[in-house]
């Protein structure tokens, strides 16, 4: 593809996929902490659970704008181009055969995350969804850009439908959709938190439904078509060199603009609408949720901008090392904050469940995010892989794959190979 940066160097094309992956890996946290910490119903409606009010309030608002749907949709759009570097790494022989095992493997690992772990699990959804966008893989840029976006309004059309029909529903229509999806009853609420700071068995009485709820009703009426829709996109851009910050810096800063000067403003309207009406369930649930959920691409585009132009800057040097190191594990990065949230929140380890606030959930992960940028170079001196990635690589080839790292005379990170 063309080269349009002009007299600067032209970064690595895997350096900035991983930097790009690290920055989306760590930014998930900043919303998947809600999910360890607080009862369900708190991830979509803040006044379901735990103070709103000052610093917690702040903490709310900052992460629902900038990271709240956000570094997800960048993980969809990069795991839609990571199919392609995949199918053009092992050759048009072997692709087909090698992506379907690697779907199938990482929907067992889903399964397992989500049944075992933790149900906010991504993988599964991840796996059935690359199962599909695979076969697009020779489409046009400009064609998996108008599919994806296609796919992605049906979401919304999907919601819009629900709040057309809630709109003169009973009153007991309504009560029931509340209790099911946005406000439970104090009871229900209290048996959730009492399951959570118990036991592996007790938590596996909210964990198992969860699970099996995201992975078909809200798979089919959310999941599916937002991520396979991210996914397209993601081809696109991979397809458009866009994500190997060799485009010029003016395109990135116009990308910034775009996504953070649009985006920002359409989700800060949303959340002002939706303290106005109080956060009923028909407006905030169905209608108020669109705002986010478009104007997090734009900002997911906007993240994506930045973080080229600093890849393409070569500034913070060490940071973009830690950054990629994290990239390039973000599997087993990603099943290590399930491990975290496990060993602080649940019964199985502190049981601080329903018991830390928003500004205590943002130091948390900010401690987490301390730790995997440490560990993560530390690991990649002595091996190949993160462990979750070696073990998904060897089932997928059918053999085990070589670990150890040879010795290297520096601590410089090599691209993935």
């Amino acid at each position: 593809m063309t080269n349009r940066a002009g007299p600067v160097a032209a970064p690595d094309r895997i350096v900035s996929l991983d930097v790009l992956r690290g920055v989306a890996l760590l930014g998930i946290l900043l919303m998947n902490i809600q999910s360890f910490a607080m009862p369900s119903d708190a991830y979509l409606n803040p006044t379901a659970y735990g103070d709103l009010t000052g610093a917690n309030r702040w903490v709310w608002i900052v992460v629902h704008l900038l990271a709240d749907q956000k570094f997800i949709s960048i993980f969809s759009m990069l795991f839609g181009a990571g199919i392609l570097l995949i199918a053009e790494r092992v050759g048009p022989e072997r692709a087909t055969r090698i992506h379907y095992r690697r779907m199938v493997v990482l929907l067992v690992f889903g399964l397992i995350h989500a049944h075992v772990l933790w149900s906010g699990d991504v993988l599964y959804t991840y796996a059935i969804c690359g199962m599909f966008v695979y076969l697009a893989r020779r489409l046009t840029p400009k064609q998996l850009i108008v599919t994806g976006l296609a796919l992605h309004a049906v979401s919304s059309v999907i919601f819009i439908g629900y709040a057309i029909l809630l709109r003169d529903a009973p009153a007991e229509v309504i009560t029931q959709v509340t209790n099911d999806n946005w406000l439970a009853p104090p009871a229900e609420m209290a048996r959730e938190i009492a399951a959570y700071r118990g036991g592996w068995g007790a938590q596996q009485t909210f964990r198992g439904p969860d699970a099996t709820g995201m992975e078909t009703f809200i798979f089919l009426i959310d999941f599916a078509w937002k991520t396979s829709g991210l996914m397209l996109v993601g081809m696109a851009l991979y397809k458009l060199d866009v994500l190997s910050a060799r485009l010029s810096d003016s395109f990135y800063r116009r990308m910034m603009v775009l996504g953070f000067g649009v985006g920002l403003p359409v989700i800060a309207y949303g959340v002002w609408r939706d303290f106005a009406t109080g956060w009923g369930v028909v407006y905030s649930l169905f209608i108020g949720y669109q705002f986010n959920y478009w104007g997090s691409a734009l900002v997911a585009l906007g993240w994506t901008g930045l973080v080229m132009l600093v890849v393409r800057s070569g500034g913070l040097p060490g940071v973009q090392r830690r950054l990629a190191a994290v990239g390039r594990t973000a599997f087993s990065n990603y099943i290590l904050q399930t491990l975290f949230g496990i060993a602080i929140f649940y019964g199985t380890g502190l049981g601080l469940f329903g018991h830390v606030d928003r500004v205590g959930q943002l130091l948390i992960v900010f401690a987490i995010w301390a730790v995997q940028l440490t560990v993560a170079p530390v690991w990649l001196r002595h091996f190949e892989f993160g462990p979750l990635e070696w073990l998904w690589r060897s089932l997928t080839y059918g053999k085990a794959q070589p670990m150890r790292r040879p010795a290297m005379p520096s601590a410089e990170l090599t691209p993935l190979r």
